[in-house]
């Protein structure tokens, strides 16, 4: 009796599954495309001067040291040492209190994370509806299995870019971080501080391509689709069916 009722359970599931898919790609689908392309006609997506995406660091340059006039001249102690041996400034605390995220580019963030992670989604539960109707191997009339092979191929495909995406975000925080720690150590070097201006002006061209990308996923998924609906559905018709 409980193998019955798994096996129930299980059927259930699998129909559950095949009705979500075909009001994702029937309805929803057509429904994100519009929402998504009109995001990316906003003025967060459109800055037409990437300089509008800078943060300001808060992290004051100190003024300059002192030498003593009896002090060892520069240049001889400039031949004893040797660029690596530079430590730089040890940051105990920094004086401004913290160092902040770039809002804009968070801001950004929270915007197209949630449509990353419904494309991840959305894909996952095609994948399974496209391999629930694939048929059991026979013999010849096999092209409606090789459309549904190349349909669920192409569902894969999008959902580990998808996912992929998220890994691109985190190494934006990532690699700032570590840039940012340059700028506190290093203060008076100002290609630091321009390095971080370009990786946030990189990351706002990044997030945008992405929105684009996801955009344009949900839109090759609903073609590619739509299209073969039928065979994906029936991929083996009776060969009685062409007779009459």
């Amino acid at each position: 009796m409980a193998a019955d009722s798994d096996s129930k359970k299980v059927l259930e599931y699998k129909e559950r599954v095949k009705k979500q898919a075909e009001e994702l790609v029937l309805k929803d689908f057509p429904r994100k495309i519009v929402i998504l392309d009109e995001l990316l006609k906003t003025s967060d997506f459109n800055k037409p001067n990437l300089e509008d995406v800078h943060e300001t660091l808060n992290i004051p340059v100190p003024d300059p040291i002192q030498l003593n006039s009896h002090s060892e001249p520069v240049s001889k102690r400039w031949k004893s040492e040797k660029m690596d041996d530079i430590a730089g400034t040890k940051v105990m605390a920094l004086i401004n209190g913290s160092v902040p995220c770039n809002k804009n580019l968070c801001n950004l963030v929270t915007k197209v994370k949630p449509h990353v992670r419904q494309l991840v989604e959305d894909s996952n539960v095609l994948k399974m509806w496209v391999s629930f109707l694939i048929p059991k191997i026979e013999d010849g009339n096999n092209f409606g299995v090789s459309i549904q092979e190349d349909t669920l191929a192409e569902i894969q495909s999008v959902e580990s870019e998808a996912a992929a995406f998220y890994d691109q975000i985190s190494r934006y925080f990532l690699t700032r971080g570590k840039i940012v720690s340059k700028v506190a150590k290093y203060p008076h070097i100002e290609d630091y501080r321009r390095a971080v201006e370009e990786l946030d002006e990189k990351e706002y061209l990044s997030l945008m391509l992405v929105l684009c990308e996801v955009r344009n996923r949900y839109s090759t998924l609903h073609d590619i689709v739509t299209k073969n609906l039928e065979k994906i559905k029936r991929p083996r018709s009776s060969n009685t069916e062409s007779l009459y």
